[in-house]
């Protein structure tokens, strides 16, 4: 994706009607560089940074106020629901016990959410992290691993709470 016209967007965002005009938006992030599916829907208050590469599938909720930081890439399957709030995000730091600080040198890594799935409120999905088709990611729910598919995850860290399967 590129920044400047990440920038641009966010800059028209606010002026576009919450739970409206979605193709408009999809236009718009397709313009900086998102691989955005058809019929996705993503809210004006969504907040995409970074300049590495976002795929959403077909037919995925976007709801309020979620935050993508895609310094990596981020690949979210077709049909997914995101709920209000939730924090997707690829970076993060080595841990450096020498150095002047505990986060040391910075580091990206990918994150998939697969086909079907719904990421409840409040739920973070760290870096290093597969998401199975079909699972529900529990409301407050912080994610980080590789997940099977038709499972409900909760806790923090996430753990599997029930197969579905």
């Amino acid at each position: 994706m590129n920044s400047f016209k990440l920038f641009l967007v966010k800059l028209i965002l606010p002026i576009i009607p919450e739970t409206r005009l979605f193709g408009l938006k999809r236009f718009l992030y397709r313009f900086a560089g998102a691989d955005i599916g058809k019929n996705v829907r993503l809210c004006s208050s969504v907040s995409i940074l970074g300049n590495g590469k976002l795929k959403i599938g077909e037919n995925t909720w976007v709801g309020h106020h979620v935050k993508i930081v895609c310094s990596s890439k981020i690949k979210i399957g077709k049909n997914v629901d995101i709920a209000p709030n939730v924090f997707i995000g690829t970076g993060s730091h080595h841990v450096d016990i020498t150095g002047d600080r505990i986060a040391g040198k910075g580091k990206s890594e990918e994150i998939t959410i697969n086909n079907g799935s719904w990421l409840c409120a409040g739920s973070i999905i760290l870096p290093n992290t597969s998401i199975g088709e079909m699972s529900i990611i529990a409301p407050g729910a912080v994610v980080r691993d590789a997940f099977e598919s038709y499972n409900l995850l909760g806790g923090i860290p996430a753990k599997v709470i029930k197969s579905y399967k």
